[in-house]
């Protein structure tokens, strides 16, 4: 519990052991912005680097969509483990805000985690431009595909509409943070928590790949589209408000749901 019963403590067990009512705004700050360039590093380098390798056509030792799929779940369990006891773990706007309308962070931190998480999301993408640069012809190829952009209709891996794409973005952003809610209210889970939100994301990704490349995360997708070109910045705007309304629906249910469960 923090201090002076601040909920920003209480967003993870974590924080709740750690006291992190005691670490700085800068602090959790600069973990929001490692875990979620580690998340953006670790998944969309996967998905460009490995996904298909050595090449679209020959891919004898690509990881495919499971490779990519377990790349960002494992990050975000090593990103949760190495800082979730200084900052939550959020690595995610939508998270951020899903957890603002659960009760379960507080507001004035609200506008400099989203900023920290950009800006991490953009220096992972930065870093894998520089490296793709490296090679003749291999960032403009990443261009041109997108760079590992979310998208609907041509821009969708398997040709979903943007109904469809943006339903499956809000829903499985909502169930993403009903989970995390869920499993850090538990002290017993506290051990494992890193690793049941980070199955979660996997399992998230295999399902939705195929749809939209899977986003549930404004911060992914903006340091995907700032490099993927015309087309992933004219759609990005469903990856921001797809998740952002899943999560606060989300958010706002577990409140309610929570409330009357104590009152009742």
């Amino acid at each position: 519990m923090a201090r002076n019963n601040e909920p920003v403590s209480a967003s993870t067990s974590e924080q709740r052991r750690e006291d992190a009512s005691d670490w700085s705004p800068l602090a959790r700050y600069l973990s929001e912005f490692f875990g979620t360039f580690l998340l953006v590093l670790g998944g969309v380098g996967t998905a460009l680097f490995a996904a298909n390798f050595p090449s679209d056509t020959d891919n004898q030792s690509g990881v495919g969509f499971l490779g990519v799929a377990l790349a960002f779940g494992l990050t975000l369990v090593a990103g949760i483990s190495a800082v979730g006891h200084i900052s939550g773990g959020h690595f995610n706007p939508a998270v951020t805000l899903g957890l603002l309308a659960a009760g379960r962070t507080d507001v004035k931190h609200v506008a400099g985690y989203i900023v920290s998480q950009v800006l991490g999301g953009l220096a992972a993408t930065s870093i894998i431009a520089i490296v793709l640069s490296g090679k003749t012809g291999a960032f403009q190829a990443a261009h041109d595909a997108g760079f590992a952009s979310n998208g609907y209709g041509s821009a969708s891996p398997g040709g979903y509409g943007l109904g469809s794409v943006f339903l499956t973005e809000a829903v499985l952003t909502g169930v993403f943070l009903a989970v995390i809610l869920s499993i850090t209210a538990k002290q017993e889970y506290q051990a494992v928590a890193p690793i049941g939100i980070g199955l979660t994301l996997t399992l998230i990704h295999l399902v939705s790949i195929p749809v939209s490349n899977t986003s549930v995360n404004p911060a992914r997708s903006i340091a995907a589209a700032v490099y993927g070109g015309a087309t992933p910045l004219a759609q990005l705007w469903v990856f921001i408000v797809a998740p952002i309304v899943g999560a606060l629906v989300a958010g706002l249910i577990v409140r309610v749901g929570g409330r009357r469960r104590i009152t009742g």
